[in-house]
């Protein structure tokens, strides 16, 4: 995972001093984009261990698409400080990856009428009739919810596009926390496209990510250059159980050969 610390060194060498929300300032790059060959192994980060069970939790949850962490908190905190007592969650992104409310006019009434779109189940029946199709967007974007959510969505839309037999991911995030949030996105979406790739007869091919604000707090920056000097190992293997993607469980996918540097702690900045 060179790709990952090289994104590392061109924020700590090119950012700009930020204040933000947290009030921990943040190191800023705007605009870090790259792209990572998903045919070259499952791309973990092995420069420190990153918790691969608690991404697997994550990404079947966002495929659940439940608007509560009550499940999930019982397998994994990461979503805990976002969340009220109860469990519920402003922004739950499968909430919208599988029941999107789409408001349209009624042609016979005049009125407006809400409905719920399952754009997960949209982008797999395109990729399985029509993949050439360049409309394969899945977005977690609601404006009316970002007005008043805790942590609106930051990896907020991604579009999948076939390049002959292979599924490519590309994934825009608005705010991007590079220490301890972006290992989770590449390993959650890699998981995600390889999991579709699977589902409707492709080959994973390529995971892009651009990431408009790409940023490094400064209480994180001891831990990263640490990690710089470290040397990445190749990368582990992720097996999928051949099932369609809404019967896929936790124990249909299995990590192998993965081969990490000690952990790193990093404080989240809520």
């Amino acid at each position: 995972m060179e790709v990952y610390l090289d994104l590392v060194r061109r924020v700590l060498e090119h950012g700009v001093r930020k204040t933000n929300r947290t009030g921990v300032d943040t190191i800023s790059s705007f605009a870090e984009h790259y792209t990572i060959d998903l045919r070259k192994g499952f791309p973990l980060v092995t420069t420190k261990r990153v918790n691969f069970k608690a991404v697997l939790h994550e990404v079947l949850w966002y495929l659940s698409g439940e608007d509560h962490i009550r499940n999930l908190r019982t397998k994994t905190k990461i979503w805990d400080a976002w969340a009220d007592e109860e469990g519920n969650l402003e922004t739950a992104y499968g909430r919208y990856w599988r029941r999107f409310p789409s408001a349209q006019v009624d042609p016979a009434t005049g009125q407006y009428a809400v409905r719920e779109v399952d754009q997960i189940a949209e982008v797999t029946r395109i990729l399985k009739t029509s993949p050439n199709s360049r409309r394969m967007v899945v977005s977690a974007w609601e404006p009316g919810n970002a007005l008043f959510s805790k942590l609106p969505p930051c990896h907020y839309t991604f579009v999948f596009n076939v390049q002959g037999d292979a599924l490519n991911c590309h994934l825009t995030q608005r705010s991007g926390d590079i220490a301890l949030g972006i290992p989770f996105n590449i390993a959650a979406y890699s998981l995600l496209t390889m999991a579709i790739a699977q589902e409707t007869g492709f080959t994973p091919g390529l995971f892009s990510h651009t990431i408009v604000d790409a940023h490094i707090y400064v209480n994180h920056v001891d831990g990263l250059r640490e990690q710089l000097t470290r040397t990445p190992k190749p990368l582990p293997e992720l097996r999928i159980a051949r099932k369609p993607l809404d019967e896929l469980g936790f124990e249909d996918f299995e990590l192998l050969k993965y081969v990490s540097d000690d952990p790193i702690r990093f404080e989240v900045a809520v």
